[in-house]
């Protein structure tokens, strides 16, 4: 396997920019397979965030079985085989009253016009709490993690992630020329109409025109002023970039 090749952070990435999804759940009395397409955000640790029914059938057989497995991919164009993919294996759970808000909050900034049905009496937010994945990202590229191998540490980022959403709008708000920057200079994207969506302590997510980009720290980030310092500092870089 490439020593460059690092498994853990192409996983992590994938969660973190997916915005679509095949669940798989198993059928009420029968127990055979259900596949399913579900959109997909990511709660503070990254595990994965989905609105659904329960009119629907994937939501009556995850409520009598919560077993699942998401399949995420990162929509290579051309081979869609060439390209980057996880098949995360684990439970469903519905959202408590403690955790809604935050998953709610998230879900919508990656998917605004939920916010038309979101709160209706038949929809329920679940997160996806991971046993396992299995990443295949190419020829001799095929690896099992573990999630800890994933997932984000957030055990120590309270602060952020009580400031999350007034730093996403602040950016979004009176920084879009920023955050044009990290895409266009840092991870070589085309301009947009670049937003920011969401951050945690390993990076910064961002979306334009049905696209997303992650933007990963160079460091860990936990507070606040933690955060300002490293965006002003991948400001200045890409700044550099653009001038050079």
């Amino acid at each position: 396997m490439p020593a460059s090749f690092n498994p853990n952070r192409v996983t992590r990435s994938l969660l973190r920019r997916s915005r679509q999804g095949a669940l798989a759940t198993l059928m009420t009395g029968s127990g055979d397979p259900y596949c399913s397409l579900v959109n997909v955000a990511t709660a503070p640790d990254g595990a994965p965030i989905i609105l659904i029914s329960r009119l629907a059938v994937h939501t009556k057989n995850v409520l009598a079985d919560s077993r699942v497995s998401l399949m995420l991919d990162e929509r290579a164009p051309g081979d869609p085989l060439e390209g980057a993919r996880i098949m995360l294996s684990g439970k469903a759970e519905q959202a408590t009253d403690e955790d809604r808000e935050t998953l709610r909050r998230r879900y919508l900034n990656a998917h605004p016009s939920a916010a038309d049905y979101a709160d209706f009496a038949d929809f329920s937010f679940f997160v996806i709490r991971a046993a396992g994945t299995h990443l295949v990202a190419g020829f001799g590229r095929i690896v099992d993690l573990k999630p800890e191998q994933f997932l984000t540490d957030i055990s120590d980022a309270a602060e952020l992630l009580a400031a999350e959403q007034g730093a996403v709008e602040h950016m979004n708000e009176d920084h879009r020329d920023a955050l044009g920057l990290y895409a266009t200079k840092l991870l070589g994207a085309e301009s947009a109409e670049w937003r920011c969506s969401g951050c945690d302590p390993d990076g910064l997510d961002l979306m334009a025109d049905g696209r997303t980009l992650r933007l990963d720290f160079p460091e860990r980030v936990t507070t606040p002023g933690g955060l300002r310092k490293m965006l002003v500092r991948l400001a200045d870089e890409a700044r550099a970039k653009a001038g050079s």
